[in-house]
């Protein structure tokens, strides 16, 4: 039976949070307007203490900052800060190649749908950004130290070095960090447990309190109501802003049905809601409300994450890779997911307004659907690796024996399937058997 979910929305402006996160340019950007702003602010407080320092010329302010004379000051100062220019551009190149090895490595190695972790960084975004402040800063500051050796009148940037030479060492302690962090994402058991762990969080996220007493309203919306077809732009349904929908059916008194799941790709003219007993919403409202990309995220997709995990799999299981070691624990964490949804409301998620009654019917991956997701694929292309036949094997006797009574049937189902696949391929019977017992480990 369906139950009552309630699902919301984390926090202010979600979209452009979400943006922010997905994109490589806000983060870097801010740290090369940071840069020039401090360059500014620094070259001005440089040359009020140089002022200063002209009207009490009786007083050495170098003396005072526990500094050289202030000729000397200035010539090491330009020489230091033109060097940290030049090795602050180098350490950029190495950052930007380091990253694109990971991506083309995560790319070709682990699945295209896990570079997202990647971009979503925040120590590869942060790192960056303190490299292009800390180069576009000295530079600036380099420009003002022209002179600082020929002339008494020269400003002597006391500040801006001193400022300079703590930028280089943060961005020596970020480097270190940075590539510990990349190293650490090269690891395919740490992107499978990032995936896992994102996925458990949302699974536990989304499910509200048990289903009122009572039947469940409208479990099967009959042929009436009026269809609201797909008339923006195509792509991946990422989010649904379920509050802003069940306001809006709340305050027309009608129930929105959203026919695609979350994560379907959406063609124009392809049936988008259903409304029922009330007006169609004006179509920029139900715009608004969702959030339209180019690829499946984790926000809101609660199936992305086993998507993922079986396609790490898949790509370890192929003839070029043959790494069935990294497919079972890929199916070790498709368990701790599977595990997870074993108890949880699947299937549709009714979402009721302010007064009680269901405003919003939202469609959910059904468990014989993750199942088939989450062991299909795996068992064709492993079923000849007696390692992952015998992994799967031990997650069907764990999840029968976990799983409610009726959901049950569908992991009998795919134990029947794997029994079939195995002894079809098997050449003797005493191999089959060998191949069909549980292990957790595969074969160790």
């Amino acid at each position: 039976m369906a139950m009552t979910v309630v699902r919301r929305d984390r926090g202010l402006f979600p979209k452009l949070r979400k943006r922010m996160r997905n994109s490589f340019l806000f983060v870097p950007f801010t740290g090369l307007l940071l840069g020039w702003f401090l360059a500014t602010g620094v070259v001005q407080a440089d040359t009020f203490i140089h002022d200063l320092d002209a009207r009490w010329s009786d007083v050495d302010l170098a003396d005072l900052w526990f500094l050289r004379s202030a000729k000397d000051f200035g010539a090491a100062a330009k020489s230091a800060v033109a060097a940290m220019s030049s090795a602050m551009l180098t350490f950029i190149g190495v950052v930007f190649s380091i990253t694109l090895v990971a991506l083309q490595m995560a790319a070709g190695q682990f699945s295209p749908r896990v570079l997202r972790i990647y971009v979503e960084s925040r120590v590869t975004k942060l790192t960056l950004a303190v490299f292009l402040c800390t180069f576009l800063y000295t530079l600036r500051v380099q420009k003002e130290y022209t002179g600082a050796t020929d002339s008494n009148d020269a400003v002597v940037p006391y500040l801006g070095a001193s400022l300079a030479m703590g930028f280089v060492v943060l961005s020596l302690v970020l480097f270190v960090v940075y590539v510990h962090s990349t190293i650490r994402l090269m690891r395919v058991t740490y992107v499978m447990d990032r995936v896992a762990q994102e996925s458990l969080t949302l699974i536990r996220s989304s499910a509200g309190p048990a289903a009122r007493s009572g039947p469940d309203p409208d479990p099967q919306p009959g042929p009436g109501g009026t269809l609201v077809p797909h008339a923006w732009r195509p792509g991946v349904l990422q989010t649904v802003d379920v509050p802003r929908l069940v306001a809006a059916a709340e305050r027309d008194g009608l129930v929105l049905h959203l026919i695609p799941r979350i994560g379907d790709y959406l063609v124009p003219h392809t049936p988008l809601f259903r409304v029922c007993g009330g007006p169609t919403p004006p179509d920029t409202e139900l715009q608004a409300a969702l959030d339209i990309g180019v690829e499946r995220t984790t926000e809101q997709d609660l199936a992305f994450g086993i998507r993922q995990l079986a396609d790490i799999a898949a790509r370890a299981l192929s003839p070029a890779v043959n790494d069935p070691t990294t497919a079972v624990q890929s199916l070790d964490r498709i368990q701790v997911l599977l595990t997870a949804f074993a108890g949880q409301p699947l299937g549709r998620a009714y979402h009721r307004g302010a007064s009680g009654g269901v405003r919003l019917v939202e469609t959910l991956p059904s468990w014989p659907e993750l199942l088939d997701l989450a062991l299909t694929e795996i068992r064709d292309y492993g079923v000849g690796s007696v390692q992952i036949t015998r992994r799967i094997a031990a997650c069907l006797d764990d999840l029968e024996r976990i799983a409610p009574a009726d959901r049950r049937e569908p992991v009998r189902r795919h134990r029947d399937l794997l029994e079939e696949a195995v002894r079809t391929t098997a050449p003797t019977p005493q191999r089959a058997a060998f191949a069909l017992q549980p292990d957790r480990q595969g074969i160790g």
